[in-house]
């Protein structure tokens, strides 16, 4: 079996008391694979990004996770407008490898030494997306990272996405459904939870 990247275990979570969005909910991701969270507007699915990033906490039940980073759905709140795109990822990642991730992605490097304004909305999640993998991440957290782009060009993202699952592990959270059973190992579907 390959490396585990995220367990959640019996994890309970609720803004209110009497109203969890969580109840003793269990997930674990290993290195290749890709899960998929899908559900209606307001359940929670964002929310669990922020319990795996520890920007929330559950009530109770334990989550670990290995070096995560994540794609944020709009990249123009992704990115700072008056820095050049290249810095930003200087900032936080390597960037010795960046040619074969621009090449995956369909980019050129000229594209990065612009302000993130100066990209068109594909163009700049593109550059989010080289920049979450040149952090190296174990876990990759993608917050409806295609929902910005046209189908051809949302089939084109994940299909790039999918070359990297050999070094890490993948939690989607999508509204679509075709897309999250076209390229998910699993889908889970989060519905509201009465306590």
């Amino acid at each position: 079996m390959s490396e585990k990247v995220l367990h959640v275990k019996d994890i309970s979570f609720g803004y209110k008391k009497n109203k969890l969005l969580y109840k003793d909910f269990n997930l674990s991701l290993h290195v290749g694979e890709i899960k998929s969270i899908v559900g209606e507007s307001g359940v929670g699915k964002s929310t669990l990004f922020e319990l795996i990033l520890a920007n929330l906490k559950p009530t109770s039940g334990t989550l670990t996770c290995k070096d995560v980073s994540q794609v944020f759905q709009d990249p123009y709140s992704s990115f700072h407008p008056s820095y050049k795109i290249i810095d930003q990822i200087k900032d936080v990642a390597d960037t010795t490898e960046i040619e074969k991730y621009l090449k995956s992605m369909d980019l050129d490097y000229a594209l990065l030494e612009k302000l993130p304004h100066e990209l068109s909305g594909g163009q700049l999640q593109r550059a989010s997306i080289v920049r979450a993998l040149l952090m190296k991440p174990k876990l990759l957290l993608l917050d409806e990272p295609t929902s910005a782009l046209d189908n051809v060009l949302q089939l084109d993202v994940m299909k790039m996405l999918l070359t990297h699952l050999d070094e890490m592990g993948m939690l989607l959270i999508t509204h679509e459904a075709d897309l999250a059973s076209w390229c998910s190992d699993e889908v889970i579907t989060i519905s509201q939870e009465k306590v």
